[in-house]
């Protein structure tokens, strides 16, 4: 009856935990955030008896009837998962974890047995999706019965599963990604169009706002900044911010919007009046940077190759916000690199 008990759960994971969930009447913990929280998810629904929950984590039902699911738990007292690290594959829409897993199941008759394998989850970009909604999934998996190499159980846990990209185990830093695959994964197609992508960058900013008195802690917060796309001479970024409460939300920066005058109206003559005649926003800047010394954002876009005309801002954090302190445009195509200063607040408070 174990073992049919652990086939059953078939399924998969993400990023490296260990769960140990004997506890005799454990916290109740329904999370679909991330593989590793809905790994947690299922494994707490099974010690805690909740059966329709655990079943309703799979796409593909594990069983013909929740009744039938919940019969191979019969004599399984308590599970215990351990987990290694994650990989994903981007598919048409979807991501797939796989994730190496080892399992202890304790039967209330006091026997214990160790499986192992891999499980996988499927992860629908919501911007693909109609409804019904459909979040993060078990999809599927296979465990087998396992003799640890030594003592621990947790030696039976494979290597690794799958041949997709390591995920990173920082759990911030998987919420950032969520939420740019689900914000701008239909924006940023680099990996469709052959462009090399690159690792994102993580950046702890410390802060106190203005208001705060002078003994005040500083509070904490994260920037990240992801690679979007690659041109013949430009490449472009996305930025998440995540607050000292870990509250996230992508970037968007605020932009002059710019009136050109050029003599004989030719774009090839002198530039006559370079003027702003409103704001707008962008939430991709093309060529940036994050300068941690004085925290600021940069940015420059080249309008063509040569880099004589182009256009670049500064947005500087302050008080728990980045703002847009410095302005440049060069709209000459003359081939000099001549640009005009159009806003500066750099050397504000």
């Amino acid at each position: 009856m174990l073992r049919r008990s652990l086939l059953l759960v078939a399924g998969c994971g993400l990023v490296a935990l260990s769960v140990d969930a004997r506890a005799a009447d454990p916290d109740y913990l329904d999370d679909r955030s991330s593989p590793e929280a809905l790994v947690n998810s299922l494994y707490n629904a099974i010690n805690r008896k909740e059966y329709a929950r655990a079943y309703s984590y799979f796409g593909t039902p594990p069983a013909k009837t929740v009744e039938a699911y919940a019969e191979g738990y019969a004599q399984t007292e308590s599970v215990e998962v351990a987990a290694g690290p994650a990989r994903a594959e981007g598919a048409a829409g979807s991501i797939i974890y796989s994730l190496p897993v080892a399992i202890r199941a304790t039967t209330a008759g006091g026997e214990e047995q160790v499986y192992a394998g891999c499980y996988m989850f499927r992860f629908i970009q919501p911007a693909v999706q109609e409804t019904p909604y459909r979040p993060l999934f078990i999809e599927g998996g296979k465990l087998t019965p396992a003799e640890p190499a030594s003592g621990s159980w947790k030696d039976a846990l494979p290597p690794t599963c799958g041949e997709g990209e390591p995920v990173p185990s920082d759990p911030l830093l998987q919420k950032a990604e969520r939420l740019f695959h689900a914000v701008y994964g239909d924006i940023c197609t680099a990996d469709e169009t052959g462009s090399e992508e690159e690792e994102p960058e993580m950046h702890v900013i410390r802060f106190n706002y203005d208001h705060d008195s002078a003994d005040t802690p500083a509070s904490q917060a994260h920037l990240f900044r992801f690679f979007c796309d690659r041109g013949a001479y430009n490449e472009v970024h996305a930025y998440i911010f995540a607050n000292e409460r870990g509250e996230m939300m992508p970037l968007a920066f605020a932009t002059p919007e710019l009136h050109i005058e050029y003599e004989n109206g030719d774009s090839d003559g002198r530039v006559e009046e370079v003027r702003i005649v409103g704001y707008t926003t962008e939430n991709l800047l093309i060529n940036s940077w994050f300068d941690p010394n004085d925290r600021t954002i940069s940015s420059h876009g080249k309008w063509r190759g040569v880099g004589d005309a182009s256009s670049g801002g500064m947005w500087a954090f302050r008080s728990g916000a980045f703002s847009l302190v410095r302005y440049e445009v060069d709209a000459s195509y003359d081939g000099e690199n001549n640009p005009e200063t159009v806003l500066d607040y750099s050397s504000g408070p």
